[in-house]
């Protein structure tokens, strides 16, 4: 019972935060390259502070925690999901995308050519893990 209650949260919460990355790949990472290069900085620094809510990080540590939960008592593919969400979503930002975030917060726009691309990067391959660990934990 415990593991598919862990299973079920690894598998809604990597599938909510995967389509957040998922939006910002599609659309809003796209759109802000439209935008002239201080616009579309300033926008995206603001997009980082609005994200810290309680909402987004309920699902995002949440899921963090529920996967390393599902690490421990969960079968092989829970395991694999919980791995690839700790890793490919959570690590991930910790270890590329914040350190980008506070590198644009700090520099602005000179640094925002650079941003778009590692951090668009970076998110695809979040994008990816979130989704990957989605269907492992469904199954």
């Amino acid at each position: 019972m415990l593991t598919t209650v862990l299973d079920v949260l690894v598998a809604v919460g990597a599938g909510l935060v995967g389509g957040v990355f998922l939006a910002f790949s599609a659309a809003v990472m796209p759109a802000l390259r439209r935008r002239p290069p201080a616009e579309g900085a300033a926008v995206m620094r603001e997009v980082n502070r609005v994200i810290l809510n309680p909402v987004f990080l309920g699902v995002f540590l949440g899921t963090a925690v529920a996967s390393a939960a599902v690490l421990l008592v969960g079968d092989l593919a829970g395991r694999i999901a919980g791995l690839l969400y700790l890793l490919g979503s959570f690590g991930v930002t910790i270890a590329a995308n914040v350190p980008l975030n506070n590198r644009l917060d700090a520099e602005g726009e000179p640094v925002w050519a650079h941003y778009l691309t590692r951090w668009t990067a970076w998110n695809h391959a979040r994008t990816v893990a979130c989704a990957a660990a989605a269907v492992l934990a469904a199954l």
